[in-house]
Parts: C-alpha cells; sequence; structure tokens
C-alpha cells in the first residue's frame, strides 16, 4: 500500500484544534478575474466565488501522467480540515471528494488521493511526516500541503513558521514533485485577526517568491460570508470552526477544477510549462525540531 502515514483519517477527534483563519493580505495574489464553472454534486453558485488558482501558475508533473495516461498520485496532508474534522463520514472530507473530481476529468489517467491529515497539527509536525513520505520509493506525483491555522491560533515565532514553509517547498519541488499549498480557513471567531492575516500572508508570500501555487481557502470562504452570513454558516460544522459536508464538497470542486486547469496549459505553453517544472535546490537544510 503506498503511502504509510499513520492514523490520517476522517475521524472526528474531540478537543483537537484543527484548520481554519484568515487573511486579506493573500487576497490579491490568491485570487485571478472571473469565476471558477460550478462543480458536479448539485454544486450551487456560492461553490464559485473566487477563482481556484491563481493564473499562469502550471502543474508540469501531473500534466505529463494525465497527457500519457499514468496514473496520477496525490498525497493530501495537513491538519484536521485535511482528516476532515467536522464531516458526517470520512467519504465527505476533502481528499476523498478530490479524489472524485479528477477521476471524472481523468478518465484516461487512474487518480487516487491519498489522506494524510492529522488533527492539531502544526507545520513542524507535519513537515516531519512530509519529509517521510518523500524518503519513500513510491513517491506521489503531486502534495497539498493544508498548512498554517494551528500555528495562527496559538502564536508563535513567525520567522519559524516561514523557514519552516520555505524547507517544505524546497523538498517537494527538489524530489521533482508537483506542490499547492492549502492556506487557511477564514471563520467568524478568528481570535486575534491581525496575527492570522500576517500568518496568511507568510503563507502567500512564501509561495510567490518560490512561483508555488496556492489555494486560499480564506478568499473563497470570506467571499461566501461577504455573500450571506448564512451561506458561510452553512459551509461550517456546528462548531463553527471546521468545515462541514458542503463546505468540503464545494473546497473539493473548487480545488479540483483549479488541479485539472493548471495540469492542462493552453497550446504553446511549452516554454511556460518548462519555467514552472519542479527543479532540485541543493542545500535545504534538515529540519531540526525547536
Amino acid at each position: 500500500m503506498m503511502f504509510r502515514f499513520g492514523p490520517g483519517r476522517a475521524a472526528r477527534r474531540p478537543g483537537r484544534l484543527g484548520p481554519c483563519g484568515a487573511a486579506l493580505l493573500a487576497a490579491a495574489f490568491l485570487l485571478s478575474a472571473g469565476r471558477a464553472p460550478a462543480g458536479p454534486a448539485g454544486a450551487g453558485p456560492e461553490c464559485a466565488a473566487a477563482a481556484p488558482l491563481p493564473d499562469g501558475m502550471l502543474l508540469p508533473v501531473v500534466g505529463q501522467h494525465v497527457a500519457r495516461g499514468r496514473p496520477v498520485r496525490v498525497l493530501a496532508i495537513g491538519s484536521s480540515s485535511t482528516e476532515g474534522v467536522g464531516a458526517s463520514s470520512p467519504a465527505r472530507a476533502y481528499p476523498r471528494q478530490l479524489e472524485g473530481t479528477l477521476a471524472r476529468a481523468w478518465r484516461d489517467a487512474p487518480v487516487s488521493v491519498v489522506n494524510a491529515g492529522i488533527g492539531g497539527e502544526t507545520a513542524d509536525q507535519t513537515l516531519l511526516r512530509l519529509e517521510a513520505a518523500l524518503r519513500q520509493a513510491d513517491k506521489p506525483d503531486l502534495v497539498i500541503w493544508q498548512v498554517g491555522t494551528n500555528d495562527a491560533v496559538t502564536g508563535g515565532d513567525e520567522a519559524r513558521f516561514r523557514g519552516l514553509l520555505e524547507h517544505g517547498v524546497a523538498l517537494v519541488r527538489g524530489a521533482g514533485i508537483d506542490l499547492i499549498l492549502l492556506d487557511q480557513q477564514f471563520y467568524p471567531a478568528i481570535p486575534d485577526r491581525a496575527r492570522y492575516e500576517r500568518y496568511v500572508g507568510l503563507v502567500a508570500s512564501v509561495a510567490a517568491a518560490a512561483r508555488v501555487p496556492v489555494f486560499s481557502r480564506y478568499a473563497l470562504m470570506r467571499e461566501w460570508g461577504r455573500q450571506d452570513p448564512t451561506v458561510l454558516s452553512g459551509m461550517l460544522a456546528q462548531d463553527g470552526f471546521h468545515m462541514g459536508d458542503r463546505g468540503y464538497d464545494c473546497l473539493a470542486q473548487a480545488l479540483g477544477q483549479g488541479i485539472v486547469r493548471a495540469a492542462a496549459p493552453a497550446p504553446g505553453a511549452a516554454g511556460a510549462v518548462a519555467r514552472a517544472r519542479p527543479q532540485a535546490e541543493p542545500g535545504a537544510p534538515s529540519l531540526r525540531r525547536g
């Protein structure tokens, strides 16, 4: 069985702090003009409130696999929003639903999405598991790293958080694997919005410097709330913190649409694909837990 990461299943973990957050600082980088098309499974217009991934961000490794009809292996790693806390069942967590979205789009390229989410983790804890995953012989073709909410909630050394992000990005790119960062979640009761915005801004800043695509949950969920507070509340679980079934469904649809688009650049984009292809980054230090 590929990718063994321990208890990364979408089971509810009482008392665990999971991903959520907000930050206006990232919006300009993360949103492109226009609206994503509505997805399957009865998607409403609110699912298309924001464009999934920034324009011009490509996934060259996944694109090559899809073009050749080769299997595509996706590792979804992170904390409770990946694990699926707030969903009614593991099948309603976003990684499982994302697998269905991609399978419908890539009928000639088998796709599997592994859920390696563990609720309550901070960036350093998830990064240790990511390092272990990349040492395996059977590596993923795409990593979706959901990161930063628990760090933003608890606070800490922001420079160290940036360093962890930079190290993780270098590891994945150095392994020749496509990467998407999934940023913090917006929710109504953010305890320290200024701090939260700084952490979301750090995700955007590191990604922009490395030319790594970010899917901004913050921008998407903030737009739900702007449309109508009842739209946002309908996306959240009863705790008002984690996503519920509807939110995970919309997340999987919007993220899946962005992945499909980024893996299929327009004709004549060969030069852009070459520029976007991950390159080895020598000299990346090994992670040390502080």
